[in-house]
């Protein structure tokens, strides 16, 4: 009997095409178009909750930031579309969003949210978080239950983080790593400079 397979870190990014909302339009975006950069997956539960629209808008607020590291955002829940559109026309002061600058993915279908096993029993996505690289391969990924919302700083400072090994093929990044930190060298002897400097 085959076992459903569930996706890690290292496998390829599962593809999806759907409908998105952006500038107050819909557009249908498809995660192979993404390939080239980085991405980051930004699942949610629901449109017009408590924790949704602090986390959706602090992501927007930070995006020009990640845009400059070659870098886009999606962000999805099992909303429609027309959902999307009407929390991105009110303000934020009324619980809504307001302009964004990525997409919000509509999954209404939830087939996006179970293929990247995010979808919890009630039909809502959990906070799942993917950052997928140029190749489309997931390297990192972070599943919040629903009541408490993600770190944007975390989020940046992982993908920094990221970007940086896969430029530095033969170097680690130790805990905490922040842009112009030691790195680690990967090599028992080489390693011994980084420990010896602690």
């Amino acid at each position: 009997m085959l076992t459903k397979h569930f996706i890690q870190v290292g496998d390829k990014a599962p593809d999806f095409s759907a409908i998105a909302v952006y500038e107050q339009e819909f557009k249908k975006i498809k995660l192979s178009d993404y390939l080239g950069k980085y991405l980051i997956l930004l699942f949610y539960p629901l449109d017009f909750t408590f924790v949704c629209p602090t986390e959706i808008t602090a992501f927007s607020d930070m995006c020009d930031q990640i845009n400059s590291l070659n870098t886009d955002i999606l962000g999805i829940s099992v909303d429609s579309e027309y959902c999307h559109l009407a929390w991105m026309q009110l303000d934020r002061e009324s619980g809504g969003v307001g302009d964004l600058k990525y997409p919000l993915v509509s999954d209404l279908s939830k087939v996006i949210s179970e293929s990247y096993n995010v979808l919890n029993s009630e039909g809502k996505a959990f906070r799942g978080l993917f950052i997928i690289d140029r190749e489309g391969i997931i390297q990192h990924s972070l599943v919040n239950n629903l009541d408490f919302g993600r770190s944007v700083n975390e989020t940046i400072r992982t993908l920094r983080a990221i970007q940086y090994v896969q430029n530095n093929p033969d170097e680690v990044c130790p805990a905490n790593w922040q842009p112009g930190h030691t790195t680690i060298k990967k090599s028992p002897s080489k390693s011994k400079k980084y420990f010896e400097s602690i």
